[in-house]
């Protein structure tokens, strides 16, 4: 399908990712972890979506699910137009050239015993996107592109930086020029300094390139800078979506508003008048989640309906979209 004709880059519908859990000697099954529990959302081309929530609520499953590291439980993934859910290894191996990712830990997902060089080429040999003689060009290229000196190709990763290290890994990513990037907390293992100038190259490849992301984040000061749209989790959902500036200026969920009222504020006037929302309780397990609304254990508006009933994503107006039956 023309991404011409279609915008979206990617659309889940309804995706569920449970994990078994199993006991004994033969592996009973006795219950399931529900990670993503009927998520449905779009990325458009060249737009940047944030995923926010709690540690644990799914985030990283659903980035996961879309690189089809998992097998999701049901729902559909389309990916430029052909559904890559149920697909098979052989056929979703040619696919994955189209789909970067970028990781939490900059050291962690590095091969400590391969030089730069290898682990940026290395996609371009397992896709077979380069010949051998244009190898050390390319990745030459790559390296410039992020910002680092091709000098330093052949050093291995613990003699980087965490931040240069992380430049590493997003020229991998870059390797096979992939309509779509995950970026699964790329920043929260770097100081801030650092943090600033990653988020500042990931807006100059996107303008650059015309990338698109999915922008998996707990720090929701960095996903209001780079994100034009911004998606809520909560337990396994989504239970808010809209536009960044909407969602910040006029946050509509419950749980919403508890998040961005823990967000501090640089001028101490308007952070000693702010209202400070405390919830109660704990985060519910995902091996068992409350009937009805999975956030009303903890909501000061829960109502019976709340207990009962899953609220569905809604439009309440300007594309704001919320599942809450109280607002």
């Amino acid at each position: 399908m023309n991404q011409e004709q279609n915008q979206n880059v990617i659309e889940i519908l309804n995706l569920k990712m449970y994990f078994p859990i199993t006991r004994g000697l033969l592996q009973r099954r006795v219950g399931e972890i529900k990670a993503v529990d009927d998520v449905s959302f779009q990325i458009r081309k060249n737009e940047t979506l944030g995923l926010v929530g709690e540690s644990g609520c799914g985030k990283t499953t659903i980035g996961r699910t879309i690189l089809r590291l998992y097998k999701p439980t049901s729902g559909k993934i389309i990916f430029d137009g052909t559904d890559i859910s149920g697909m098979k290894e052989d056929r979703i191996r040619p696919l994955r050239s189209q789909v970067g990712a970028i990781f939490q830990d900059p050291y962690g997902s590095l091969n400590p015993r391969q030089t730069a060089r290898t682990i940026v080429g290395m996609p371009l040999i397992v896709h077979d996107l380069v010949k051998k003689k244009n190898f050390n060009e390319k990745v030459e290229e790559l390296f410039r592109l992020v910002g680092l000196d091709p000098s330093m190709m052949d050093r291995v990763p613990h003699e980087f930086s965490g931040g240069q290290r992380q430049r590493i890994g997003i020229a991998r990513a870059l390797a096979c020029q992939p309509n779509l990037i995950i970026c699964d907390e790329p920043v929260s293992a770097l100081d801030v300094s650092i943090q600033a100038q990653i988020i500042n190259l990931l807006e100059n490849l996107q303008v650059q390139l015309g990338l698109t992301y999915l922008f998996i984040a707990h720090d929701l000061s960095v996903v209001q800078h780079i994100s034009n749209r911004v998606a809520v989790m909560y337990l396994g959902r989504i239970i808010e979506i809209t536009n960044s500036r909407e969602l910040y200026s006029n946050p509509l969920h419950p749980y919403t508003k508890a998040l961005l009222s823990a967000v501090p504020v640089p001028n101490p006037v308007i952070e000693r008048k702010r209202m400070r929302v405390v919830l109660k309780g704990e985060v519910p397990s995902p091996a068992d989640p409350p009937m009805g609304c999975h956030f009303h254990p903890r909501c000061n508006l829960a109502t019976s309906e709340c207990r009962e009933a899953n609220p569905t994503l809604r439009d309440v107006g300007n594309g704001h979209e919320v599942a809450c039956f109280k607002v």
